[in-house]
């Protein structure tokens, strides 16, 4: 009785596990999607891979497009999760001068909750990292003239030092980018002063900037670049704190969400790996070394015991 009863238990155990498996394959791949710059196919592989690893069934849609493009993907539900930054939530839903936006734990909260309620769009666990946008400037330029933060550049720019930036023109027109660097720091870029470049690379205006091109001296920069340092550049530091934080963190459609509820646990302690620190790091090898960002996030993700 005992050994019909234990091949009954092994019968039932595997014809659940089959219907399991296939009721899986059933339902409809997770649609991820990134943003067309390195670290956004970073993260973007990143979330694949460690989705792969879950047995979750992925589509791949990374490098899909703009901020404003990835964001009109997700709400319409054309997508299901992506890499977004904390501090756009104050663009999104048109909350600029909000100052909660500066600090990282309550922007996120702010965002979580404002997200959810008029999208049903779901912020997941942040990485402790902040990608601010940030001029860069180089660092011969930097140490002959003792330009450390936006408060000496401002004044070095208004005393006819010879500046040129490179930048595109979501920075130059964006009321929380050039203009409100301009603004804090009593500084005005006329056009002569500005080199704009097509897209949001931040890799193609760095290197505008290394390379002297056009008379280029500073660029447009990101926090987390791993490019700056290896090309010779530093980033002014900004002591008004005028930046938004901008953590980086995955969002996703809450019926997704719920379907695969895995999703959470398995993305929050990969996330919370990513400091500023890491990301430059990775960053480089993309950037600076050409490295591919699917194997770039694997070696990482394998490296720290988070896939096989």
């Amino acid at each position: 009785m005992n050994a019909f009863l234990a091949r009954l238990a092994v019968g039932i155990f595997v014809i659940a596990a089959t219907a399991g498996l296939a009721a899986a394959q059933s339902m409809p791949a997770v649609r991820v999607a990134s943003k067309i710059d390195t670290e956004g196919s970073l993260l973007g592989n990143i979330i694949v891979q460690v989705l792969e690893a879950e047995g979750i069934k992925v589509e791949n849609r990374l490098q899909l497009g703009t901020t404003k493009i990835l964001r009109g993907a997700i709400t319409s539900g054309e997508i299901d999760i992506y890499p977004e930054y904390t501090g756009n939530g104050a663009f999104f839903f048109g909350d600029e001068n909000n100052p909660t936006w500066k600090s990282a734990k309550a922007g996120y909260e702010r965002v979580k909750a404002l997200d959810f309620e008029k999208n049903k769009v779901v912020w997941l666990a942040p990485a402790p990292a902040n990608n601010t946008w940030a001029i860069a400037v180089r660092k011969d330029v930097a140490a002959t003239d003792k330009l450390q933060s936006l408060a000496d550049l401002g004044r070095w720019i208004s005393d006819g030092g010879q500046f040129k930036l490179a930048a595109s023109a979501e920075f130059v027109e964006r009321s929380d980018a050039l203009p409100a660097f301009e603004a804090a720091y009593g500084f005005k870029l006329g056009q002569d002063q500005i080199l704009m470049l097509a897209g949001g690379d931040t890799a193609t205006t760095i290197k505008a900037a290394a390379q002297g091109t056009s008379g280029v001296n500073a660029a447009m920069a990101y926090g987390t670049d791993g490019a700056l340092a290896a090309l010779g550049l530093v980033i002014m530091t900004d002591p008004k704190g005028i930046q938004p934080v901008y953590a980086p963190a995955p969002i996703v459609r809450a019926d997704v969400l719920a379907r695969y509820p895995r999703i959470k646990d398995a993305l929050a302690p990969v996330f919370r790996s990513l400091d500023t620190s890491t990301l430059q790091a990775l960053n480089a090898r993309i950037a600076i070394e050409g490295q591919d960002a699917k194997q770039v996030a694997a070696t990482y993700l394998k490296a720290k015991g988070f896939i096989k």
